[in-house]
């Protein structure tokens, strides 16, 4: 398969277009990431190159999943479509995505990231689909746009030409610096999708809150109305996400709109299964292969982002 929801992380480094802010720096679940996979966040250097042979690693060890789509993150832009900065917590530029994926082009396909409020989006969009960019990854909570704003058609008029999908973040954001938390609500994506856009609601929905799944719904009339409209399952094992995966088990109806995705580097927690196949979950190593086990345990069929690819850009 192809992994759909994979991050691409970098430090600042040369001319990598890579920005991490201080208060970034500082935060826990970055410091945690770093340990977990050996990251000397002092030498960015051996960091990158470090990040990138272990994600390469886990692919080639994979028996269920041969490429990844490598996600960029773009900054925060004031009012008049300049980067800001002073509100961004950490960028990784279209630039450095798309140079990864040309230089491992059997592992990696590049998913770039444009904040449409920027005052280049369409000539970023226009670069970034000549340079073979596969999807547009956006998020709205830490990214400051409201994805549901009149003033953004052009740009998804734009995606709609290239045939490119956009891939949004959907509910609570914990690890960025959260601006509107409202506007992960994936309702605020039927402006993109009424213009043809094919939208990839991340995390199937999931508002990240632990006990609430107000977004289900949305889901659901979204599948039933836009035949353009996916989600991805990235970090549904995480616990404050997995109510989500005992949902999605009730509504098979679903899984054809369903992409596998894993929101790597995040960990894959085996909690959601019990009973026999607990053992088998625990014991798989690979980040891949887990969350595709537990999925598979739960009786939930994916969808692979190659079969969204063929169908929307033969």
């Amino acid at each position: 398969m192809i992994d759909a929801h994979v991050h691409l992380a970098a430090l600042p480094e040369g001319d990598n277009g890579c920005y991490l802010s201080p208060r970034m720096l500082r935060h826990p679940l970055l410091r945690f990431l770093a340990w977990r996979l050996g990251l000397d966040l002092r030498n960015p250097t051996l960091a990158n190159a470090v990040y990138l042979e272990r994600l390469r690693g886990e692919l080639a060890r994979s028996a269920k999943v041969q490429r990844a789509v490598l996600l960029g993150m773009d900054g925060v832009y004031d009012d008049r479509g300049t980067l800001d900065l002073g509100r961004t917590d950490f960028l990784i530029s279209n630039r450095y995505v798309l140079e990864v994926a040309k230089r491992y082009p059997e592992e990696f396909l590049a998913g770039v990231s444009i904040n449409p409020r920027r005052r280049d989006a369409l000539n970023e969009l226009d670069r970034c689909a000549s340079a073979g960019a596969v999807l547009v990854k956006v998020l709205p909570n830490s990214q400051c746009f409201d994805p549901s704003e009149s003033r953004h058609i052009p740009f998804y008029r734009a995606l709609a030409r290239y045939r490119m999908p956009l891939l949004s973040h959907v509910g609570y954001e914990f690890s960025l610096m959260g601006k509107d938390q409202s506007a992960g609500d994936p309702a605020r994506l039927r402006v993109a999708l009424d213009e043809g856009v094919y939208v990839i609601a991340a995390h199937a929905c999931s508002y990240g809150l632990l006990v609430r799944e107000p977004y289900f719904k949305v889901l659901k009339e979204f599948v039933r109305a836009y035949p353009n409209f996916y989600a991805d399952a990235s970090a549904l094992t995480l616990p404050n996400r997995s109510r989500m995966l005992f949902l999605l088990r009730r509504c098979p109806e679903l899984y054809d709109r369903l992409l596998f995705g894993t929101d790597y580097p995040l960990p894959v927690f085996p909690c959601p299964v019990v009973g026999k196949n607990f053992t088998k979950v625990t014991r798989a190593r690979n980040s891949f292969d887990r969350h595709a086990l537990v999925l598979e345990s739960l009786g939930i069929r994916c969808m692979d982002f190659s079969v969204l690819l063929a169908k929307i850009r033969p």
